[in-house]
């Protein structure tokens, strides 16, 4: 997800392409959205190994978020209001040989020491974890339905505009890079809290949506089913020139070219939202998102529209698998941008205008309770 300011970069160094200027284009675009850490921050290396071995350190262990806060003013603040429960939302940063996050996660009232499910939610670009959890209202349903839910963290050191680096090769890949972190740090909070390893899901928005996908990619055998909102294809980018291309839909800003094609596949069950009127990812993108999860599509797809009451018009494509099964779901809404629907307005790059998709996507993901083992893989290109 990229802010206004990004949005005004992107534009500006399409038109210094057109006019030749390739080399301003791309200092532009690397101001905007840097290839590398900030300047005097070194990367981190990618590792082999078991990236699950790590650190998990409580920096807020009792957050306990009761009721409203009064009158709050910054986006932390209407985080804690909207976020009224008897849960906590704690504090923590994540530790490996390949890197350190900061997180938040929410604990339900009613958990006390079973193994209950997990949702890692990836926030997009200039957002945090709280901003996320207060526009998603993830937290709440984690209080009525009893999950844990974790909000991984991306600092600005790792890219200006907080977004999570999908576009990079090194961040695509296995045991190194942000899926290694993001992978060991939720294998370390399940590990930590006795959660139930069956039922491990992701989600994003945008560039955190890129992330998820990527992690199902990556990390199959970790994720049970994986939700995809307003995001990319994984693998499509290996540069941010590839990045900008993708995101307008495949055409590529310089040289005229086009996003990357991918070999990737996957079995893990995917439900994916995006809003045809999104003008920062373009809708496109959730064709090609879906194309990557088509592995087990046997069995036909039944297509449903529908309308949210003074809101949007949707059409939700179901595929099945040759067990019949719901293997895919891919919800189009009519009239959105780039924006969580059906959220609530406290937080960030939300529509309440549109189906509610993080009821959807909580009601996709704990149909599939037990998908592990259901490996991803690079298919022969035809």
């Amino acid at each position: 997800m990229i802010d206004a300011t990004m949005t005004k970069r992107m534009e500006e160094a399409t038109r210094l392409t057109r006019a030749g200027k390739l080399q301003e284009a791309m200092a532009l675009l690397q101001g905007g959205m840097p290839e590398t850490e900030a300047e005097g921050t070194p990367r981190q290396p990618s590792w082999g190994g078991n990236t699950f071995e790590g650190t998990c350190e409580a920096v807020d262990e009792d957050v306990t978020v009761s009721k409203p806060d009064p009158a709050p003013s910054s986006a932390f603040g209407r985080a804690r209001q909207t976020n009224a429960n008897t849960g906590r939302f704690t504090a923590g940063r994540f530790t490996s040989r390949v890197g350190t996050r900061d997180y938040k996660l929410y604990i339900p009232s009613g958990y006390h020491g079973q193994a209950l499910p997990l949702v890692v939610m990836l926030h997009g670009c200039t957002q945090n974890p709280d901003d996320f959890a207060t526009g998603t209202d993830m937290n709440r349903l984690a209080e009525e339905q009893h999950f844990c839910v974790l909000y991984p963290a991306q600092p600005t050191t790792a890219n200006t505009s907080k977004c999570w680096n999908w576009f990079k090769a090194e961040d695509q890949q296995r045991e190194g890079g942000e899926p290694a972190i993001l992978a060991g740090m939720t294998r370390q909070v399940i590990d930590t809290h006795g959660l139930d390893t069956s039922q491990v899901y992701v989600a994003g928005l945008s560039a955190g949506a890129a992330m998820a996908t990527t992690l199902a990619m990556t990390y199959p055998d970790l994720f049970a089913a994986v939700g995809v909102h307003s995001g990319l294809p994984h693998g499509v980018a290996k540069s941010l020139p590839d990045a900008l291309g993708a995101m307008q839909g495949g055409a590529g800003p310089l040289g005229g070219g086009t996003a990357q094609k991918t070999t990737w596949a996957s079995d893990v069950p995917a439900i994916i939202f995006h809003g045809d009127h999104d003008t920062t990812v373009h809708p496109s993108n959730a064709d090609r998102v879906a194309a990557q999860y088509s592995a087990s599509r046997q069995a036909g797809a039944t297509v449903e529209k529908g309308k949210v009451a003074n809101g949007h018009g949707y059409t939700c494509t179901t595929h099945h698998n040759a067990k019949g099964e719901t293997h895919l779901e891919q919800w189009q809404v009519h009239g959105a941008g780039h924006a969580w629907s059906g959220g609530s307005t406290k937080g960030s790059y939300t529509d309440p205008k549109g189906p509610n998709a993080t009821k959807e996507m909580l009601r996709f993901f704990f149909q599939h309770q037990q998908v592990n083992g259901l490996g991803a893989r690079e298919r022969p290109v035809k």
